[in-house]
Parts: C-alpha cells; sequence; structure tokens
C-alpha cells in the first residue's frame, strides 16, 4: 500500500488543479455554451492537455536527469512568450472584428503557461522522488526507467485534472442549458398571460 501512495498523490494534485478555474475548464465551458454543444467543451479538453502535459513533462524530465529548474526563469520565458503572441495578435489586426474564442493552439498556449506560472510540474517533484528513486523495482533500473515512471506520472496526473476540468465544463454548460429552457419557458407564460 505505500508504493501507492505517491501515485495517489500525483493523481490529487491533478484533480486539484482541474478545479482551478486558470486550467482552462472557464475556456472549455466557453465554448461549450457559445456553440449550445457540450461535445464542444470536451473537443477543447485535447489542447488543455498538449499545454498541461508539455509544462509538467518538463519538470519531470529535469528531476529525472537531475537538472536545477529555476522557476523565475520559467516564469519570465512564460511571460515572454505570452508578449510575443499578444504582440503578434495585436499587430496582425487590421480590421475591428468581434472577439472570438481562442484557437486550439492559444489553449494550449494558455495551458502551458498556467502550468508554467503556478508550478504544476515543481508540485509533483516529491511525488517523483519516491516513484523513480524510492524501495521500488524502479530502483534497479536505469534513468530512462525512471523518465518513463516519472512520464507515466504525468500522465496520471494529468488525466485527474482533465476528468475534473471536464466534468465542470460540462456542468457549466448543463447549467447555461437548464437556465435557458427555464427563460423560455417563463417568457411562454408572460406571453400566454398577456394575451
Amino acid at each position: 500500500m505505500s508504493n501507492l501512495w505517491p501515485w495517489l498523490a500525483v493523481a490529487g494534485v491533478g484533480a486539484l488543479h482541474g478545479l482551478n478555474p486558470a486550467t482552462g475548464w472557464m475556456f472549455a465551458a466557453a465554448r461549450g455554451v457559445r456553440s449550445g454543444d457540450r461535445a464542444q467543451a470536451l473537443r477543447a479538453l485535447a489542447p488543455i492537455a498538449v499545454g498541461h502535459v508539455a509544462s509538467v513533462a518538463l519538470v519531470a524530465a529535469a528531476v529525472v536527469f537531475g537538472l536545477a529548474m529555476d522557476r523565475v526563469m520559467l516564469q519570465v520565458l512564460a511571460g515572454v512568450l505570452l508578449v510575443v503572441i499578444v504582440g503578434y495578435h495585436l499587430a496582425g489586426r487590421k480590421t475591428k472584428r468581434i472577439r472570438t474564442p481562442a484557437g486550439h493552439a492559444g489553449l494550449a498556449l494558455w495551458s502551458f503557461m498556467m502550468s508554467t506560472a503556478h508550478g504544476a510540474g515543481l508540485m509533483l517533484v516529491p511525488a517523483f522522488i519516491p516513484l523513480c528513486m524510492g524501495n521500488t523495482p524502479a530502483r534497479e533500473i536505469t534513468a530512462s526507467g525512471s523518465l518513463i515512471l516519472a512520464l507515466a506520472a504525468v500522465g496520471i496526473h494529468t488525466g485527474a485534472m482533465l476528468a475534473v476540468v471536464g466534468l465542470i465544463a460540462c456542468g457549466v454548460c448543463r447549467g447555461f442549458d437548464a437556465g435557458g429552457r427555464l427563460l423560455q419557458s417563463h417568457r411562454r407564460k408572460l406571453s400566454s398571460a398577456t394575451r
């Protein structure tokens, strides 16, 4: 049972990240509400996962290979990347148009930056150490075996996060659907009462 605790910690931290609106559930829900289709909310999970996995895998690989990570440097790098993207977007805008939701690349970039800024991968380091170097069968395999375990932990962490993000986004879409039906019913009753 003691070998299971690090895996449960990895999944629990992923579920906790899923509750944070900055991880992307608000964008996924907005897509679903705007289109009127909950499937759109679920489709937004793929780019959110790509960005999150990229950020966490970067930290996991650094831990496995024993590289030092400077969180401030990563945050500055993510901030510079954001400024470049915003500058590119503003420079390319020639006409006024209605604000459209972010594309898949924008969602992936957002997810990468938020995961990096919140230290998603750094938060997993205490769980990675017992998984990769503890008293488990992984102790006897090479660094590449530890990398496989770390990537499995990243997958479990991201899966738990996406499950929570998907549940919240679909719940928001369902709430807006129910609210819309209630509003239509109320309007029908008002129009029939005024006749």
